[in-house]
């Protein structure tokens, strides 16, 4: 059977900047990155990957805007050894940033 997991990149950050570097699980793996606050909330997230850990690529742009709260996410289609989040702008009351990785453990 297989074992879904859900990996924190970052937990309610509320600066700018990269979140923690972990393993990058491959295909069929998913990021969801979600901005709170009260009132408007917006931020940007750029989920990078790598294969070195000092070379990082954009894999995609995460653009959050909402009132309360805001959600995207994108999937993983390729191998990569390495991913991270890096926020490169956040605004709002109280406005934190979560961003988690879920993967699923192959049969």
């Amino acid at each position: 059977m297989a074992m879904a997991q859900a990996i924190p990149l970052f937990t309610a950050r509320t600066t700018t900047g990269n979140g923690t570097t972990r393993e990058a699980p491959g295909p069929g793996a998913t990021v969801q990155a979600v901005v709170s606050g009260t009132g408007a909330v917006s931020a940007t997230v750029i989920i990078q990957v790598s294969n070195d850990g000092t070379n990082w690529l954009p894999l995609g742009t995460l653009t959050l805007s909402g009132t309360t709260s805001a959600t995207q996410g994108l999937a993983l289609n390729a191998h990569w050894v390495y991913i991270r989040g890096n926020i490169s702008a956040i605004s709002g009351t109280g406005a934190a940033v979560t961003v988690t990785m879920g993967t699923r453990d192959r049969d």
